[in-house]
């Protein structure tokens, strides 16, 4: 057996490289994906601004429209149309083709439907439609308004994928379908999301606009107040937010879902929900809501029902009949999706061609000026259809006039078509005229009606070509036309009528709202020496069976509920502020606060309390400086506490006592100081400013050592303090006169009885 040989190289190339042509990889990418994005944007996520479509449902329509499916014709199978735009217009898959007509039809997607849909389209819940052999469509009035035109040269078309048929670039769109359909897409590095409006509100926008071009968006926003969704709902975006979304195209509109209180008689009642927010699946609504139920997430809510058929009607049940039904309402709009912000970004294809984020005056005027183009369009049309009408009719007059002589070249004459032209000097489209004119319409009374329909076309040229060669004229015949598209979808009619409203958010206090948004438990909270925080269920009678680390003990406990706020003041002079529902359970010992809070290394709790609305501390230092503030201006709402009290060390925090303004609290009118060296001083507590923050004022002069103690009281109820046996002790006005003085004064010993740890209370 000899050598095999190798096969010869068929590739073409004498350099041996196999013909693989070497190609820069980033460059090759750069342009790859810039075309994939340019497709991206222009072909299937970005609206035209003229007619407020994207390819495919514009080819939807044009297909429906071949079909014939007009809004007084039969339905045609859903499965018939997608095949056809899939198969002429849209290579792309059946089921996105049909996803999209399905939107079209659903009254709840769109706020003017332009598919007619019969059989199941889905609904609000989420359900998925029937398969397209199931269904049915045919075109609507809306449909109808966008295509009309669209055989009268009104727009261009362009050769389809596969050059085998023509589709229209754009529609010629008498309808404002952009805005009153809205539109939602995600490009390539950009996105549009258009809410739906309502389309009489945006004619008379467009009618102002046409008479004042440079109209201010004040003014329409006097026409367009805002969005009219498909589902109805309450719009709450202040006025100011919806003339800058309008203004620069971008923004959002938040929306509630509309609810009324029913009353059930003898004290009980309940909201019913009947519209809901724009995009919003119910079931998935009701399905969250019931699972924040089920984790006690909405303490307020007692239950919900859906009691829906074909209008919606969600049955809201309180806790209790004593809960307030704003205060409800305010705690699921904050939890849940009764509430939703649907944001405006009018991110279009201008022209059909640049991707641009239009105004609401640069849409509307887009609009109009696609309009007169197509109007322009449609009259030349109609004029060359005239001119050539008017040259037929008048070969048929030749006719008629010399009708024997007509008859007379037809008979004899080899070739009668050329013999008509040279005989009475016509054109060859009249001859032709002539010789397919059937003998029934030679009769006297058609002379008459061919005279007549002249006339009356000279008659609609002059005014075509009148209405060509003015400017002023093409505007009011748009003005016209909008008017008409008011008069079919006015808010006089059932689709016109407005579904959204608007409204102020009532004022509804908003730490009632996060109280309520918290079940509320007692619980007893425990703070130990070294840091350690928990919350034990109940209130605790007996602290003194309380387990800690070894080497801790108990600082401070007091009862609270976990809808309370707790305050913690430092040392360095900070107030934290804790939830207490938030706060480690009681099992253990709890964890550091330190884990939950940004305190100094060097720092320690002085104290820790609930917080209440109205109520004054006295904050004091060991020096002796010192001041009343509000607990409401106490409150941190970060990890990192607020600073009140301005120490410097060696100074630190040592006292932060009550000092009347909470709940049946009776104000206090002496404040009484002890210092470490047991002397007792009591001056009026008007002298003690109130501030947000500072160092305070001096209470007591000392020689050697700080403040020890110091208690708000009333005057006339005298001055207490608990010894460490646990016996209260009283003294009078008249017993403590002459420990009154003024603020910073040194004060006299303290009386005899009084504690020997120099303080009002024993200390943990």
């Amino acid at each position: 057996m000899g050598k095999e040989t190798p096969p010869p190289d068929d590739s073409g190339s004498d350099d041996g490289s196999g013909g693989i042509t070497p190609v820069d990889l980033k460059e090759a990418l750069e342009e790859r994906y810039l075309a994939y994005a340019l497709s991206t944007i222009m072909g299937r996520a970005l609206p035209d601004v003229r007619d407020g479509m994207k390819p495919v449902h514009r080819r939807i329509l044009h297909a429906m429209r071949l079909l014939r499916l007009s809004p007084d014709a039969a339905f045609a199978k859903c499965a018939r149309i997608v095949g056809d735009v899939m198969g002429k217009f849209h290579p792309h898959g059946d089921q996105a083709i049909y996803d999209a007509l399905v939107r079209l039809s659903q009254d709840f997607a769109v706020r003017y439907p332009l598919v007619d849909g019969q059989g199941n389209f889905g609904n609000i819940d989420g359900d998925n439609p029937a398969a397209m052999r199931y269904t049915e469509a045919r075109m609507t009035l809306a449909a109808t308004e966008l295509l009309t035109g669209i055989t009268e040269d009104a727009v261009d078309f362009r050769a389809t994928y596969n050059e085998e048929d023509e589709e229209p670039v754009v529609l010629p769109g008498a309808f404002p379908n952009l805005l009153a359909n809205g539109a939602a897409g995600i490009a390539v590095g950009m996105a549009t999301n258009i809410p739906p409006h309502n389309a009489a509100e945006l004619c008379d926008a467009a009618l102002h606009l046409i008479k004042h071009p440079n109209a201010s968006f004040e003014k329409l926003l006097e026409f367009v107040p805002g969005p009219d969704f498909p589902t109805g709902g309450v719009i709450v975006e202040p006025r100011e937010a919806i003339l800058e979304a309008y203004k620069t195209g971008k923004g959002g509109f938040r929306t509630r879902a509309k609810w009324e209180r029913e009353d059930l008689g003898r004290g009980q009642w309940q909201i019913v929900v009947t519209e809901i927010p724009y995009q919003v699946g119910k079931s998935k609504l009701i399905e969250k809501i019931a699972e924040m139920l089920l984790a006690k997430k909405l303490p307020l809510l007692g239950d919900i029902n859906d009691e829906s058929a074909e209008d919606i009607r969600l049955v809201i049940e309180p806790k209790s009949r004593s809960v307030d039904p704003q205060l409800l309402m305010e705690q699921l709009f904050r939890a849940t999706d009764l509430e939703s912000r649907f944001p405006l970004n009018m991110n279009v294809l201008d022209g059909g061609k640049v991707p641009r984020v239009m105004d609401l005056r640069a849409v509307l005027r887009a609009w109009l000026d696609h309009r007169k183009e197509v109007l322009i369009r449609r009259s030349r049309h109609r004029l060359a259809q005239i001119e050539k009408r008017l040259e037929i009719l008048g070969g048929y007059l030749v006719a008629f006039l010399n009708i024997d002589e007509v008859i007379r070249i037809i008979r004899t004459e080899d070739h009668p078509k050329e013999a008509l032209i040279a005989r009475f000097s016509i054109t060859d489209v009249q001859a032709e005229a002539i010789l397919n004119l059937r003998l029934r319409r030679l009769h006297k009374l058609e002379e008459i009606e061919i005279r007549t329909e002249e006339s009356n076309l000279r008659e609609e040229k002059a005014g075509i070509e009148a209405l060509l060669g003015n400017e002023d004229r093409q505007w009011k015949t748009v003005a016209w036309e909008v008017g008409e598209t008011k008069k079919k979808f006015g808010k006089d009619t059932d689709l016109g009528a407005r579904r959204t409203t608007f409204a102020e958010p009532i004022e509804i206090d908003m730490e009632a709202v996060a109280e309520a948004m918290i079940e509320r438990e007692p619980i007893t909270v425990v703070l130990s020496q070294k840091g350690w925080i928990r919350a034990m269920k109940g209130h605790m009678a007996d602290f003194a069976s309380l387990s800690f680390k070894e080497g801790d003990g108990l600082k401070a406990a007091f009862h609270a509920q976990t809808t309370d706020r707790i305050l913690l003041l430092s040392t360095a002079g900070k107030v934290y502020t804790l939830g207490a529902d938030k706060l480690p359970g009681g099992r253990g010992h709890g964890e550091p606060l330190r884990i939950m809070v940004d305190m100094d290394n060097d720092a320690d709790i002085v104290c820790a309390f609930i917080h209440v609305a109205g109520r004054k501390r006295l904050l004091a230092s060991t020096a002796g400086n010192g001041f009343a503030a509000a607990e409401a201006d106490m409150i941190a709402n970060t990890r990192k506490g607020k600073q009140v009290l301005n120490v410097k060390m060696p100074d630190e925090a040592l006292l932060c006592v009550p000092a009347g303004g909470g709940e049946g609290d009776e104000a206090p009118s002496h404040l009484a100081v002890v210092g470490e060296n047991r002397k007792l001083l009591v001056f009026p507590i008007e002298q003690v400013p109130e501030m947000g923050r500072g160092k305070g004022v001096r209470l007591q002069k000392y020689k050697d050592g700080g403040i020890k103690d110091a208690r708000a009281f009333d005057m006339s109820a005298g001055l207490t303090w608990t010894d460490g046996g646990g016996r209260t002790h009283i003294r009078s006005a008249d017993d403590l006169a002459e420990y009154v003085g003024e603020r910073a004064q040194a004060g006299r010993m303290v009386p005899k009885g009084f504690p020997a740890s120099g303080t009002f209370a024993p200390r943990s």
